[in-house]
Formats: structure tokens, sequence, C-alpha cells
């Protein structure tokens, strides 16, 4: 008999074999209120007062079980725990993804370190481009962008632990100052996020957690190699940690190094001339890595707190005909080494600084993440005078120094009958200082702050509304620039002006309603929401010659904040055997910035204006996989874009960089071997890329292509050592093809060739 003001909790705790589990522990938000199982696997707890509560049920060799739960009055339930072949942190990745699914009302895809390893690639966002919606910009085979839907640069917000990445996202040629070794899971979100994460977040987020905590009184650690054929990379990655009951601290330093890499042709024909390639190679595109950093934590019963330092230095080479250098004149020997680091060449540094703490109580959960970022990033190219320019001093064309620092604050509020209620408050302050005898953009600071407030409404068992408002204010000022040396004009020599002074404030709402439908195996979604942008400091006060890109860039003050209206509708059907996935969205821009090219020239150069235009958006994916026997599974992913220009200059032309239609399909086998291969999987995909004939001038049409990948790894037994073992075989076939969101598209160099990854994981 339970009191009247008090609830009660019964059950029974069972494997998947329906077997009971004698000695679970079963907690009520951690130390409040738990027990353990009897003899039957079964648990009462009695005299709880009325409220919201966690449940965690936990069994040495199983995952861990949690579920938000209301207690109003007496309750039974039946806990089924899956099974863990190895448990080396305290996290419920099952648990967590489909209750994180059912919270967000867009397209959500939750990537773990399994994912990681089987699809790995030159880098990070290259090895998520296998997800559909998401793709990258290349910069060789060492640096890539995230793109989201056909938009990326400052329309996409990477972050790292819920704070904001700060590199130079706004440039062309700059990848992430990421070491992809580091990252332990990743949230991606497909759809208006500037409701969590203010401006630039229009398209989506890439969250990468690097949070997970070792289990009570453990250490241990991993040494992971791997090698890659077509550039001829190696490197490592050592990470070690402890904890004891409380307190833990991880480290991890990893390295690469890679050669230029091949690509499937003798030639590259740039501006009617033909470069001979010597073996393929696309000279000086050789590069390396090298990063360090360290977490120290303490986890207790209803607080934690973490801090962590990183930095990672980066160095690599540029393809000289795609910087705008004529090699045929140049004394430089680009093919005297493969992995010579020639310029032009980019070098950059960036050190994180990053505290994430957090307290729940019976009531509220409170959370807190501080972060200080510098990126320095150096562009080295030959002192090659242009125009009037006499010969520069030296080969450092660009410096970029970026000061960045972030706080966000929030309470989750759990104790309120049906409502979970978050408000939050987040700023940010950022400076980038310019050096060098190249100019592409000014120095400038800019402040923002915003505060938000979400509210997640359970209607019932099958329905779920989120709903939130943000407001957002900040400000931008950017200082002035002139030539350092001297432009006659009407005779009379005068240092021309590149960059004016100017301060910009701006302020914008952004909003999402949502609702999620639950019926079993079926889930569907439907979301609208705004999002914004502020503008650039590239954008507003830009006033020079891109030698790289052959073009003048001038940039517009009076630009208004870049705004973005979107619907997304999704389903998700999930049967035993089989689930289909489908994702769509439409997306409305009153005020869509661009780089608008003109038919004025100065110094033989084409001039580009930066504009504001209408656009409007449309497309989806779609995936699909059935599991035909136990151990063959096929799937399929479909991808489409559609976009065009509503007003301006350009009216009725697309975007550009939007990638074509794209789908793949392939099979996965895995089986348990016995004996020293277990956990044995291999697969084929096919991927098949229409034509891209829908572009905006100067662009370039792009033929369709079709690649095969292979996979194949598993555990491999040696003794009382496990080690994992990973095999990627991309584009078996060396077949010739141009991506048409590669940096190198613009001047006609084609995708990688052949190339085998190889990665050995060994644990410690």
């Amino acid at each position: 008999m339970f009191a009247q003001n008090n609830a009660g909790l019964k059950g029974i705790v069972l494997d998947e074999q329906n077997i009971p589990l004698p000695g679970a522990t079963v907690t009520l938000n951690v130390e409040k209120h738990g027990t353990v199982t009897d003899e039957n696997g079964e648990f009462i707890l009695a005299n709880i007062p009325v409220g919201w509560y966690i449940l965690e049920v936990s069994f040495l060799g199983f995952e861990k079980f949690n579920k938000k739960i209301h207690l109003l009055n007496y309750q039974q339930l039946q806990i089924r725990l899956h099974s863990s072949v190895h448990e080396l942190q305290e996290v419920n990745i099952s648990e967590f993804t489909k209750e994180r699914q059912r919270e967000v009302t867009t397209s959500y895809t939750f990537v773990d370190q399994s994912f990681l390893t089987k699809n790995e690639s030159g880098s990070l966002m290259q090895t998520l481009s296998k997800l559909p919606g998401i793709s990258s910009m290349d910069i060789g085979s060492g640096n890539s962008k995230p793109v989201i839907r056909g938009l990326g640069f400052n329309r996409v917000v990477v972050a790292e632990n819920g704070l904001k990445h700060e590199g130079q996202e706004w440039g062309h040629d700059h990848g992430l100052e990421i070491d992809q070794h580091s990252v332990e899971r990743i949230e991606i979100i497909k759809g208006p996020a500037s409701l969590m994460y203010g401006s630039n977040a229009i398209v989506g987020v890439i969250d990468l957690r690097q949070l997970a905590v070792p289990v009570r009184n453990s250490k241990g650690g991993n040494v992971e190699v791997r090698s890659a054929t077509n550039n001829k990379l190696y490197g490592f990655s050592t990470n070690l940690f402890q904890r004891n009951e409380n307190w833990y601290w991880k480290a991890r330093l990893s390295g690469k190094s890679y050669s230029d890499y091949r690509v499937p042709a003798d030639s590259i024909e740039y501006m009617s001339y033909y470069f001979r390639l010597h073996n393929q190679q696309l000279r000086n595109t050789a590069g390396f890595e090298a990063s360090a950093s360290t977490t120290v934590g303490y986890q207790g019963t209803n607080s934690a707190s973490h801090l962590t330092l990183s930095n990672v230095f980066m160095k690599s080479g540029f393809f000289a005909n795609a910087h705008g250098l004529e090699i045929r004149s140049s004394l430089i020997p680009y093919d005297e080494s493969d992995r010579d680091i020639d310029i032009p060449s980019q070098q950059v540094n960036h050190i994180k600084i990053m505290s994430n703490s957090y307290r729940t109580t019976n009531l509220a959960e409170f959370r807190l993440d501080i972060g200080y970022q510098h990126n320095l990033r150096k562009e080295f190219s030959e002192p090659v005078p242009h125009g009037y320019m006499p010969l520069p001093p030296d080969t450092l064309e660009r410096q970029f120094s970026k000061h960045a620092a972030s706080l966000h604050a929030s309470t989750s509020i759990h104790s309120l009958e049906h409502h979970e209620l978050k408000t939050g408050l987040s700023a940010e302050f950022q400076k980038n200082i310019r050096s060098g005898w190249g100019f592409i953009m000014p120095d400038y600071s800019s402040m923002s702050a915003g505060l938000y407030i979400v509210d997640k409404i359970e209607i019932s068992n099958h329905w779920l509304i989120s709903t939130g408002l943000r407001y957002d204010v900040g400000s931008i000022s950017t200082a002035d620039y002139k030539d350092w040396y001297s432009t006659p004009v009407n005779e009379v020599p005068v240092r021309l002006e590149r960059a004016w002074r100017l301060n910009r404030n701006y302020h914008s709402i952004s909003w999402a309603i949502g609702t999620t439908f639950l019926n079993g195996p079926l889930q569907l979604k439907m979301n609208a929401g705004k999002s914004f942008r502020m503008p650039n400091a590239k954008e507003l006060s830009s006033n020079g010659l891109n030698y790289h890109m052959f073009r003048y860039e001038k940039g517009d003050s009076t630009l208004n904040a870049e705004e973005s209206y979107q619907l997304d509708l999704g389903l998700d059907l999930i049967k035993p055997r089989w689930e289909v996935h489908l994702s769509t969205f439409i997306n409305y821009f009153p005020n869509y910035i661009y780089l608008n090219p003109t038919a004025q020239y100065y110094e033989a150069q084409q001039i580009f204006y930066h504009r504001q235009s209408q656009v409007f958006r449309s497309g989806g994916e779609l995936s699909a996989s059935v599991k035909m026997t136990n151990e063959l599974s096929w799937n399929m992913d479909i991808e489409y874009i559609w976009s065009v220009q509503l007003s301006g200059e350009k009216k009725g032309y697309t975007l550009p960089f939007t990638p074509p239609f794209s789908a793949t399909t392939g099979f996965s086998f895995e089986q348990n071997l016995k004996g020293w291969l277990p956990n044995f999987y291999t697969g084929i995909d096919l991927q098949f890329t229409a034509d891209q004939n829908r572009i905006v001038p100067p662009e370039k049409k792009t033929p369709g292509y079709q690649l095969v990948n292979l996979r194949a790894g598993g555990t491999v037994k040696l003794e009382n050592l496990h080690v994992e073992l990973s095999l990627q075989f991309k584009n078996i076939f060396n077949v010739k093809y141009y991506d048409h969101t590669s940096f190198y598209r613009l001047i006609e160099v084609p995708g990688p060739g052949r190339n085998l990854f190889i990665s050995l994981n060994f644990p410690l």
C-alpha cells in the first residue's frame, strides 16, 4: 500500500532472452532512491514523492538503461537490458539516440565511433560526407569544409561540446582545425538551428562530442596507426585515460604526414594550357598535422565539470595553379619531391580551452560552458608583383590572428508536469587581426549575445510539441586599410583604399515550432523555423583584388542580416527487418548574401559585388535499409537539392556549389566469426552522381560519374591482444570524375584516384 501523496515503482529486469537479472542496480535520480533486484530479477521502490524522475538500471556486462518517467501513483515496468561486449565509458548510446531523435523535430543524425571507423576518409568532413545531405568542400586530400544541404561556410555551425568552433570559416580554402581522432560521437541537425546556436546556424549544426567519462577506478587507452596509398599517408593517434572514484584525466596525441595526392589524369587543362603531372600527382598538395589535447574532469553524483585544452597545428601546400601562380615561369622545383611543402602553402595553429560543467537537482539541470580560442592562420606565396604592386618583401602573403571567447549558460526545468522548459544565455566576442602584403579582408571585431527559451510539451505518449523563441543582438566593427604601395591616379601617386571603417549593429528574432508523432514503428516530424546570420567583414568591407580567385571583390556596407525561413517534414518507419527514413525541406531567403560576377573589369580582373537577393531552395534525403538475412543487409541513400534566385542580377539561376542529385546503394555483411576474427564486417557501395547542369556563371557544368567503394574490418584476436582492423578501398576502378563542390573543381582538377585506407587500433 502506498500513501496518498506518494507514488511507487515495481518491476522486473530481464536480459535479451527474457532471463531475470538478479543484483541489477535500480536508481531514481541516482542516489536519492535506489535498490537492487532480487533473485527473480524483481524490485520495488515505495513511498516516493510524486514527480519526474530519471530511472537508471545497470548490470555488469549490459548497456545501461535510462528513461525519464513521471510518477503519479503506482507503476509497474518490465525492463530489458542489452548485452555489451565491453564497456569503456559510462554512456548509453542507444537510449540517448532514441530520446534525441524524439526531441529534435528537424532531421537528426547520430554518429558514433563505429561509423567513423568504418567510413574513415582523408578528413573528418570527408568521412561524414557518407551521410545523406552532408558533403564536403575539399581542399586537397587533407582539408575540407562541411556542407549541409548545399550550403556551407558561415551558414553551418561546427561545435565542440556545445561551443562554436571559431576558425576562418569565410574562406574557400580554410579547413577545420580539429583532430578527428579525438571525436567520440557526433550529433548532426539539418535545419534551422539559430534557436540554440545563434548566428550562422542557418542550415544546420555539426556538434562534436568528446566528454565521455571513463568508468570508476579504471585506466587504459589505445594506439591507432593508419595509412593510405593514394597520398602515401601515415599517421598515429594515442589516447590514455585514468579515473578513480570521481576524478579522471584523458590525454591524446595525434600526427599524420602525407605526400602529393594522385588523380586519374596525366595533365591538367588550365586557362587553355595543359600542365603535365609527374606520376599523376597533383604537385605541392603534401602536408602534415600534429595535435595534442588533455582533459581533467570531476564526475560526481549530481554534478560534473570538465576542463579541456587542445592545440592543433596543420601545414599543407596548395596546388600552385589554383592560387593564381604561373608555374611555367616559377623557379620552384615542384616535382623534385612529393613530400615537399613549397609555396603557395598554408600554416594554421588553433589553441582551444573549454570548460563544461553541469549540476542536476530534483527540479532542474544547470549547465555552464565557457571557451577561449586562438586561430593563427598564415598563407605563404611566391612574391610576385601584380599591377602597380612592387616586388613583395617576403613570402607571407596573408596572416589572420583570431581571438574568440564564448559563453553558454542554460537551465532545464524537468519538474513540470508534461513540460520540459529550457532557458539559456549565450555571448561571444571575436577579434581578427590581419597582416601580410596581400589583402582580402580587413581587421574586425564583433560581439553578439542572445537569450532563448524552449518548451517541450508531452501531449501524450504519441505526441510531443517543441517550441522556442530567441532574441539576438550583435555588432561588427571593421578597420580601414590602404595599399602599402602607391597607384597613379590622374598622374598622382595614391595609396588606394581597400577597406573602410564601419560599425554595424544587428538584431534578430529566431523562432521554431515543431511536433513529433510516435506510434509504434512510425515517427512523423514537422518543424517550421527562422534563422539568421550576421554579414562577415569580407562581405561588408572588402574592396580589393583576390589574385587567388582571379577577381576583384567589393563588399557592401549596407547589407542586412541574412534571414532564412524553413519548413521540415520527416518520416521514419522502423520495422524489425527494414527501415525507411525520409526528410524533406522547403527553404526561403528574403535576403540571401552572395558574390555576384559582373561584366566590369579592374586590372584585367573581373569585378564581383556582394549582393542580396531572394532565394528559394527545396530538397531532401531518402534512406532505406533491408536486413535480408541475419548477416546480409542492403541500404540505399538518395539526396537532391534544388535552388533558384528569385531576384537580383542572377534571377532564375541556381546558387553556386549546389551539389547534384546523388544516390548510394550497397550491401553489408556482418558475422561474428569464431576464433581469431570476431565482429567481422565487409561491404560494397555504388555511388551514382548525376550531371550538374544547373549552374550560375562563371561556374562550369559538371558531368556525372559512378564510383565503387569497398570496406572490411573486424576484431583480430592475437593471443591476449585484440586489434581493431579497418580497411577502406575508395574509387577502386580509378575513375576520373569531377566533384562539383570541390575547391579545385574551379580549375578542372579531377577527384582523387584509387585509394586504400588501412587502420589498426591497439588497446592499452
